[in-house]
């Protein structure tokens, strides 16, 4: 027991007296992170379930405090704390961001969710602008720390409980505005009391908003890994016959499309998608598919569309969405005369 007393007291000296160590473990535990989870998911749901236990620790930081005194004679600095606090949220950013960074759409608005993510990634990161700008903004802080465990839970709810990509946006929002609703008293501590009911009812709005900026919310659960259009498919092999990304209308009205997706998941979620077709910018069609996860590779499906318009030449896409209008990817043909 003396033993383990060392060295939770030569921990606690030597993340205060070297800050900068903290933020280059953390960094380097997220990107490892992300790699063992791609080798072997059941690895994923551990690093997960790590994750939401040290949020749920954040909830209880005084009382622990006062455990670890009176268990270890150890008193904890609030410095440590903070330390900690900046550990976890680094480790949430750095742990999520590839997920993000493999499922985003660069021309699409999704771009600008993982690029906030990039940015709160890199602050949490520079210490002098962490402590000296960010932590010491209640409002600021509060609304970064609460999205630090909106993208994390993003990452995680369907890792560790099957949930689709809707449910999971849907848990995430109302989880993290929940956890929020105690850190508006720290907001404005000798705010009348009237002050605090309209901030929940500003927060709901704003999450409301958010939820109607779903499209913008990369599925960080789901990685569409192929996509290719054909005539035929092979139902054997499951596998489409050719590749093709330009076709005359003659030959579209008389064999139609295959659209062939491979569409990766963690394993154990069953999801609703859809192929949406558009035709000049135009929605056309939407079809419905099943995919299931677990494969390495995706989970190999198909749709066929025969229905098109007599005037079908010009730019077509086939966009992989969820059920929520997330964007999975998208593939592009031309149509001519």
């Amino acid at each position: 027991m003396n033993k383990i007393k060392s060295l939770i007291t030569q921990f606690i000296n030597a993340m205060q007296k070297r800050p900068g160590l903290l933020a280059v473990l953390a960094f380097c535990s997220g990107i490892t992170s992300y790699v063992l989870v791609d080798r072997k998911e059941s690895f994923a749901q551990v690093v997960a379930l790590v994750l939401l236990i040290s949020w749920l620790w954040l909830i209880v930081d005084n009382w622990l405090r006062d455990k670890v005194e009176e268990r270890f004679g150890v008193s904890v600095s609030p410095n440590v704390t903070r330390f900690a606090l900046q550990m976890i949220q680094q480790e949430s950013l750095f742990f999520a961001l590839p997920f993000f960074l493999v499922v985003t759409q660069w021309d699409h608005p999704q771009a600008v969710f993982t690029s906030l993510i990039i940015l709160c990634a890199v602050a949490s990161v520079i210490d002098p602008f962490y402590y000296n700008k960010l932590a010491k903004n209640r409002t600021l802080f509060t609304v970064f720390h609460n999205f630090a465990l909106f993208v994390v839970l993003l990452v995680t709810l369907p890792i560790l409980f099957s949930l689709t990509t809707s449910q999971s946006l849907a848990a995430a929002l109302v989880i993290a505005v929940v956890l929020t609703l105690p850190s508006l008293t720290n907001l404005m501590p000798n705010a009348p009391w009237w002050r605090l009911p309209i901030l929940a009812i500003i927060l709901f709005i704003l999450s409301v908003g958010i939820w109607q900026l779903k499209s913008f919310v990369p599925p960080a659960a789901l990685h569409l890994t192929s996509i290719t259009l054909a005539h035929e498919v092979n139902e054997q092999s499951k596998k489409p016959i050719g590749n093709i990304n330009s076709l005359n209308e003659r030959s579209l009205h008389a064999k139609g499309l295959y659209t062939w997706t491979a569409v990766k998941a963690p394993r154990g979620l069953n999801e609703k998608i859809f192929h949406v077709w558009t035709h000049n910018k135009k929605q056309v069609d939407k079809i419905a598919l099943n995919i299931s996860g677990g494969r390495k590779s995706g989970y190999r499906a198909w749709t066929h569309k025969v229905n098109f318009p007599q005037n079908a030449a010009g730019k077509w896409q086939v966009k992989v969405m969820t059920e929520s209008g997330q964007l999975i990817g998208l593939t592009k043909f031309t149509v001519t005369l």
